[in-house]
């Protein structure tokens, strides 16, 4: 038999009501926060996938393209063509970085920079490369080239005002590479020169000729010819080629060589 409880004391087993209820109070808590957080996450995400999809539509798509610089050799059309603008695409996939490549790409484009204006508005600002010198090829076409050897266009005539560069490898005359494309390392010491031509006495020069070992030699409108020699010391070289111009007498005189600075000699 069980002994009867004594009087008094009570069942360990048993619970105040008390804190029965300030337990299922606190649980109740609990509820409520996770269900906040809940609702909050849900909200949020409704919202964000909301902003998304808005961003995506027309009203915030690229609908103004502002192209500037000069660029007169690359329309409009062909820039906003490359840099993946012309069917307005949604402001927020437009990465300045890789569109202002695409844009680089083009055959004249030397940089471009690419700005998103919010809303609807994109500004591609360019610089073009400068043509400098042009080669003959490919077949009976001439090519167009800047100063870093970029073949910019191939034409059908030759370019009044451009000097021609020819360029001689251990293989016979190296042509020029395709539009978009550059020299070889082997054209460097050419390249050189017509870059560092000064303006008074760039126009007197018809042709730059590039030996295989590298020496460089210009042909002048007056018949003359110039030995440069190796593409160092060229300001030097272009002060002694100028003062034989300016003071000397060059009746029958046929070459100027500068090949060592600030000792030129004239033969005919």
């Amino acid at each position: 038999m069980t002994p009867p409880a004594r009087a008094g004391v009570k069942d360990p087993r048993s619970i105040d009501p008390r804190i029965s209820q300030r337990r299922k109070e606190i649980e109740r808590g609990r509820r409520r926060r996770r269900l906040h957080w809940i609702v909050v996450v849900i909200v949020t995400g409704a919202l964000v996938t909301g902003v998304v999809a808005l961003l995506h539509t027309s009203w915030f798509s690229a609908r103004v393209i502002t192209v500037t610089g000069a660029h007169p050799h690359t329309s409009r059309d062909a820039i906003v063509a490359a840099g993946g603008l012309t069917r307005h695409p949604p402001l927020i996939g437009v990465d300045p970085g890789t569109t202002a490549g695409r844009v680089e790409a083009l055959p004249y484009i030397a940089t471009a920079q690419v700005h998103r204006h919010w809303p609807d508005g994109v500004e591609v600002a360019v610089t073009e490369r400068v043509p400098l010198v042009q080669m003959a090829g490919p077949a009976a076409a001439w090519s167009i080239l800047d100063g870093e050897g970029r073949t910019l266009q191939v034409q059908p005539g030759r370019v009044p005002g451009l000097a021609l560069l020819v360029v001689h490898g251990p293989g016979g005359v190296v042509p020029p590479a395709p539009v978009g494309g550059a020299l070889p390392a082997g054209a460097s010491a050419g390249l050189d020169v017509s870059r560092t031509l000064p303006p008074a006495f760039s126009g007197q020069v018809v042709s730059i000729t590039v030996a295989p070992d590298r020496t460089v030699g210009l042909a002048l409108t007056s018949g003359l010819a110039v030995l440069l020699g190796t593409a160092t010391d060229l300001h030097t070289k272009y002060e002694d080629v100028a003062a034989i111009i300016a003071h000397g007498s060059l009746r029958g005189a046929t070459t100027i060589d500068v090949t060592v600075p600030q000792s030129p000699t004239v033969t005919g």
